[in-house]
């Protein structure tokens, strides 16, 4: 089993940035694929972005591309997003996802992961 923690969301000014990072525990072995997604109110889940363990592929949404960036951290089981120039519409509970399974394209279905964490909320305000 893999464990994962999120953390840094809050409320934010649009326009401005905000990091989250989500800790992985556990067989972390099993986190060779690692994604955030996003729910706003009353939507389905979407798909944000992923990153494979070599940091060598990562996949962004169209709506996302160009403001914000996933990385991560192997020695420290971490995987990061930084948001900036965020949108009210970015407002959303944010969740950390992996898989173990690795393969191009990455996927972006909630399908592809097998592990979630709780989710961080964020909060865009106009």
């Amino acid at each position: 089993q893999v464990q994962l923690v999120e953390s840094g969301g809050g409320l934010v000014q649009a326009g401005g940035s905000l990091r989250l990072s989500c800790a992985a525990s556990g067989r972390t072995f099993s986190s060779a694929l690692m994604g955030w997604f996003r729910q706003a109110p009353g939507k389905e889940r979407e798909f944000v972005a992923a990153i494979l363990y070599s940091g060598s592929a990562y996949s962004y949404a169209d709506s996302v591309k160009g403001r914000l960036t996933i990385s991560r951290d192997n020695a420290k089981n971490t995987v990061v997003l930084q948001m900036n120039s965020l949108k009210p519409e970015d407002t959303a509970v944010y969740y950390c996802a992996a898989d173990a399974r690795v393969g191009l394209p990455l996927p972006q279905s909630e399908n592809g992961y097998a592990y979630w964490g709780q989710g961080t909320q964020v909060t865009v305000s106009s």
